[in-house]
């Protein structure tokens, strides 16, 4: 186990990467059950993607732990799948088989610009101070979903904010919160993940941690039949590219996908693995100047574009990188170990999924609030008093947060960065690569915007 994960070159140790992948996988669990509720709006029966939502879970965090020996995890992604039901199969009218056809060939056109080296440039061409806004904006981003999951925070004003400090579920998360905060003061090892369990037990006696219900293990498997391959049948595939007319539509929706994918992607990486040493100067030289699969972040780029097509075949939309792999991070993992946890939970969880919902979102909460602080320290690094650099890696970093999503904070960073180089007469300076990317993100502003 030392040689193959490297442990000890890592500064880690198996019992640090164990309690990382518990802590990963408590962290982004509500997706078992979350993702089947999303999608069967559409119409998919709700074994079958629970069925699904696990397996491709499984295969695509074992592809990035074993093959690229890092510690992140993949799953169905949030903001992925509501474009799915809400804007493809509602919006556009296409079926979920087509939907999932769709899914399949985003997760194609990722390996291709995987393979080709398109993504390695992309990450090359992002400016030091837009990573490091990227980074922060993360830390933001997950703490903000920290405390929506903790139901911390009413919109019933149209606007945030804080709710009445009275519910149950509000009081065990703020004392969760409270504890792991002491447990890290105090230099506790495996403070996030003690304090997910601590909190997790609390909620007994406050009447929020209770046993799931969900339907049977032979039922669910029964339904999988139906999701599986569908994506290639008809409707699916074959019925896909049927209407001329509906072609244009069919490959601006694939291009959304595929952009959302790609940028979600990048910018955990960049956000999580910067400052944590998880991809090296070593990792970063290969990156720009090796070919095939050298460092760890052509392998992990590599496996993360082959999840989304594997999620596909077995029923669900886009699988991902989860942001929510910082808690892990943050926990102390460094290696392929944590994702290979992970993706051993992801499977027991198909057999105990009871068991495994009965850990409240008020128990995982505090720790991605924690997470998200950590991750902060990334903005220093950024010249807040230049204007010219505020500007762009405010709408990289905090925008990403407001509008919820990675790639639309990234999307608007790129384009007041490409904004402020022209206006100074440094347009010299941008990438070409950026440039495109930038083009591409204002297209797909357009396409949203027609269809």
């Amino acid at each position: 186990m030392e040689s193959f994960f490297k442990l000890k070159e890592n500064g880690t140790n198996v019992r640090t990467e164990i309690v990382a992948g518990l802590t990963t996988f408590f962290a982004m669990a509500y997706i078992i059950m979350v993702n089947p509720d999303m999608l069967s709006l559409s119409g998919m029966p709700w074994g079958a993607v629970f069925l699904a939502t696990i397996m491709a879970s499984i295969v695509g965090t074992l592809v990035m732990g074993l093959f690229a020996n890092v510690p992140y995890a993949q799953a169905p992604g949030m903001g992925l799948n509501a474009f799915f039901v809400f804007t493809v199969v509602f919006g556009l009218g296409f079926s979920w088989q087509e939907a999932l056809a769709m899914v399949f060939i985003c997760g194609v056109v990722n390996i291709l610009i995987t393979v080709t080296k398109v993504r390695k440039l992309i990450i090359k061409s992002i400016p030091e101070s837009l990573q490091n806004a990227i980074g922060g904006g993360i830390g933001i981003f997950i703490a903000y979903i920290g405390f929506q999951n903790a139901g911390l925070l009413s919109f019933e004003s149209g606007v945030p904010a804080l709710v009445a400090l009275n519910t149950p579920s509000v009081l065990l998360t703020l004392s969760g919160l409270i504890l792991t905060v002491i447990l890290l003061v105090r230099n506790v090892k495996g403070a996030i993940f003690i304090g997910i369990m601590a909190t997790t037990l609390l909620g007994i006696p406050f009447g929020v941690t209770q046993l799931g219900s969900t339907m049977s293990f032979s039922q669910a498997v029964s339904e999988l039949g139906i999701t599986f391959g569908a994506a290639f049948g008809n409707p699916g595939l074959l019925s896909l590219f049927g209407d001329v007319s509906k072609i244009p539509l069919v490959l601006m929706t694939i291009f959304a996908f595929s952009l959302s994918d790609t940028f979600d992607t990048i910018g955990t990486f960049i956000g999580t693995g910067r400052r944590t040493g998880i991809f090296s100067a070593e990792d970063q030289a290969a990156l720009e100047s090796g070919s095939g699969f050298k460092s760890k972040m052509d392998k992990a780029l590599f496996a993360d574009a082959t999840a989304t097509s594997i999620g596909a075949i077995f029923g669900t939309s886009n699988t991902t990188t989860f942001v929510e792999s910082a808690a892990g991070i943050g926990a102390g993992g460094r290696t392929g170990l944590t994702s290979v946890v992970v993706a051993a939970l992801f499977a027991l969880s198909a057999f105990f999924a009871p068991v495994i919902s009965a850990v409240p979102s008020a128990a995982t909460a505090p720790a991605l609030i924690i997470v998200g602080v950590m991750m902060l320290s990334s903005f220093k690094e950024v010249k807040w008093d230049d204007f010219a650099e505020a500007v762009p890696a405010f709408f990289a970093g905090v925008f990403m947060a407001l509008c919820y999503s990675i790639s639309y904070g990234i999307a608007t960073g790129f384009i007041f960065y490409c904004i402020v180089k022209i206006m100074k007469g440094e347009a010299k300076e941008i990438h070409p690569i950026l440039t495109i990317s930038t083009l591409l993100f204002i297209l797909n502003f357009i396409i949203m915007a027609v269809i």
